[in-house]
């Protein structure tokens, strides 16, 4: 091509034409960054602007202090440790109230179905409720797991440890997401019974 072939001067409507041509050539396409990367890309702009405008006022620290913590608090979410911790806290007692020998009756009959989750429960709640109904435990609502082993423990020293035991079970299988077996519903209607006994 030669020098004089070349247009010195184009307007403003061949520029753009020109312009679109060049653009519109595949390895544009290819070139151009996925969602994920221009999400992320946004994310930290907004980041940047974010601690641009903290820096000016020495609040920088306290952001990352709060991002950190937020960060902690999604992979601990991540991870259901909190969500675990709310729910091991919860009572033992949900709304309804029934007599020890109801709360057997439920037990049963989850057991026969096959839900030993639910067995365990009911077989627990059977047993806290006998605690309450014998007097050796206050009738209380809101009493936690813990405050049953603690509690029933310290009235009745020599079944302490499978108090504790029976807790513990009822605490890593219905908060803790345990698997419940026929197993682990016998051990706790046993601890039942010697109370009863």
């Amino acid at each position: 091509m030669a020098r004089s072939d070349v247009p010195v001067d184009i307007g403003p409507d061949e520029a753009r034409d020109a312009a679109v041509r060049e653009l519109a050539d595949p390895i544009y396409a290819q070139a151009r960054p996925g969602w994920l990367r221009q999400g992320l890309e946004w994310l930290l702009d907004r980041l940047n602007e974010l601690l641009g405008a903290a820096s000016g006022s020495g609040g920088i620290a306290l952001l990352i202090v709060v991002l950190a913590i937020v960060l902690v608090v999604v992979i601990r979410l991540a991870g259901g440790r909190i969500g675990w911790a709310a729910r091991s806290s919860g009572s033992v007692f949900g709304s309804t109230v029934l007599s020890a020998a109801e709360h057997r009756s439920a037990a049963e009959a989850a057991f026969a179905s096959g839900d030993f989750a639910g067995a365990v429960r009911e077989r627990f709640r059977a047993l806290v409720r006998e605690l309450e109904q014998r007097g050796v435990l206050d009738v209380r609502a809101g009493r936690t797991v813990d405050e049953v082993a603690s509690d029933a423990g310290r009235e009745l020293p020599a079944l302490a440890g499978e108090l504790r035991a029976a807790a513990v079970l009822f605490d890593d299988i219905w908060y803790g997401g345990r698997a419940a077996s026929a197993e682990s519903y016998q051990r706790v209607a046993a601890v039942d019974d010697r109370v009863r006994g």
